[in-house]
């Protein structure tokens, strides 16, 4: 027999506790989602996430990060870093779909954390995955435009504007998806649909053409023995664990693959985002998990046999620099006509990444601002059932952003705001198990609490392998969100103003 802390009734007053952390139970999350003013449309389906997933992820990953990581950081082992990200995913990826399958509502982590963390660690989950999908939007923006000019033939898709310089490209790309989000989610399926069909044919011709250059001697030495660090590569910008033992460089060798392992978990940022479609979603409790654990095995297998193709092409030497892509090996031998098609997929990869974490962000800001965290306006959606408001802001923001930041190594940043993100789902998967057992689960992390452990493990792992800098542009990312708590979101909780007494 249930604990009476762990009863439903137990759960549904839970919402009404004081304090930084009352927490919102999950049936009136679930109840939220029928307010006609903030409901969104169900129209996707098991495949639509699938494709959503799949979109999201193969991009960046295999067009840009991949050749780079090769020659500069970790060599040919740069396809054992992608297997090391893809555990740390997968662990991950598991609780992520009980919680998708048991809460069905827009907002991913930050949703699972009010349930079970309570609104002061849930508002800074969703502060958190502001870091991730709108920053991760605009870098991937970023490189999208790069690839533009190589398609078009010219030498990029910028402007300079007195001394700033200006990417029309990135913001041009920006603007369309907001419009075909603010249309409707179904119909940006659609759209992912083609642009995921035309780069896996790309990808396809990736891996059979080049395995025609295939030498097995260019794998060797697979793991490359560890260079001296050049300028950038100690004091901050080396990773936390050199930094903590000592190791005073991450290029190549061992520290170098294991902090490789941390820079491509960039490629895998998004499959995440297919657990905030879940209230847009047909049968969530099937259909999320399956789009989520579905989309991730894809995506891995693709990205190992990638990298193991690219890196037999060439010696890992001639990556080294941080132009060098994907095209980069064909373009080496001279097979100048794979390169533009390979810009071509990148092009049609690169705009559904951008899309689904555009995406992403919306939902989990529409999740906040439902619940009074963020002005409650910001939640309308309107006739479409889509969040149109949210949908232009944010497409605002991106724009700015793309269009005018100089990112430089920023993506880390995205990096480590994901993983944070995992550290708390997989650890609230533990917490709902013990106070709400008697919620229905279509799907259950098996081997509980071992899974959600290892995954804990080894994303923090993964994070102590990013470098200084991070860290502390990290820091005050979350220092900064505080302030805004306090500020506003802690008097305006919609949560805060049903409780019988407040803090």
């Amino acid at each position: 027999m249930p604990t009476p802390e762990a009863t439903p009734e137990a759960g549904r007053t839970s919402a009404r506790s004081s304090g930084l952390f009352r927490t919102k139970s999950v049936e009136q999350s679930i109840l939220d989602t029928d307010e006609p003013d903030s409901r969104l449309r169900k129209d996707l389906t098991a495949w639509d996430l699938t494709i959503f997933g799949v979109a999201v992820v193969v991009g960046a990953g295999i067009f840009t990060l991949t050749a780079r990581t090769a020659g500069n950081v970790a060599g040919p082992s740069v396809s054992l870093a992608f297997v090391f990200a893809a555990i740390a995913c997968g662990l991950t990826a598991f609780c992520y779909a009980e919680f998708a399958s048991t809460v069905p509502v827009a907002g991913s982590a930050y949703t699972y954390s009010y349930a079970t963390f309570g609104e002061l660690v849930a508002w800074i989950i969703g502060w958190d995955l502001i870091l991730e999908f709108a920053l991760a939007a605009s870098v991937v923006a970023k490189g999208w435009s790069q690839y533009l000019g190589t398609v078009f033939g010219f030498e990029s898709a910028t402007m300079q504007l007195g001394s700033v310089t200006f990417d029309w490209g990135a913001v041009t790309l920006i603007a369309v998806l907001g419009v075909l989000l603010a249309i409707g989610t179904k119909v940006s399926s659609r759209v992912s649909a083609i642009a995921v069909a035309i780069k896996l044919g790309v990808i396809a011709l990736v891996l059979v053409l080049g395995m025609t250059y295939f030498k097995a001697s260019n794998l060797s030495p697979y793991i490359p023995p560890s260079q001296p660090a050049e300028d950038g590569a100690s004091g901050l910008h080396q990773s936390l664990f050199s930094f903590l033992t000592g190791a005073g460089d991450s290029n190549f060798g061992w520290y170098g693959l294991l902090a490789a392992a941390s820079l491509v978990f960039f490629a895998f940022i998004g499959f995440d985002v297919v657990a905030t479609a879940a209230e847009e979603t047909k049968n969530p409790q099937k259909a999320v998990p399956r789009g989520i654990l579905g989309s991730l095995l894809i995506v891995t297998v693709l990205y190992v046999a990638v990298s193991l193709v690219l890196t037999g092409m060439v010696p890992y030497t001639d990556l080294a620099g941080e132009n060098a892509t994907l095209a980069t090996a064909f373009a080496i031998h001279g097979v100048d006509w794979a390169k533009n098609v390979i810009s071509i997929g990148a092009l049609a990869g690169l705009t559904t990444v951008v899309m689904v974490l555009f995406l992403g962000q919306t939902r989990v800001l529409f999740a906040m601002a439902r619940d009074g965290l963020l002005p409650r306006w910001l939640a309308h959606t309107g006739s479409r059932g889509t969040p149109v408001r949210l949908t232009v802001l944010v497409g605002i923001v991106c724009c700015v952003l793309a269009g005018f930041v100089d990112f430089g190594t920023l993506e880390e940043m995205v990096n480590i705001g994901t993983l944070f993100a995992f550290v708390l789902v997989s650890v609230g998967v533990i917490i709902l198990r013990r106070t709400r057992p008697d919620l229905p689960r279509g799907f259950r992390v098996p081997l509980v609490p071992l899974v959600p452990i290892l995954a804990v493990l080894s994303c923090l792992w993964l994070m102590v392998n990013l470098s200084v800098d991070t860290w502390i542009r990290f820091i005050v990312w979350m220092a900064i969100g505080f302030v805004v708590y306090f500020a506003y979101s802690r008097r305006h909780s919609v949560l805060g103003k049903k409780s019988p007494t407040t803090d």
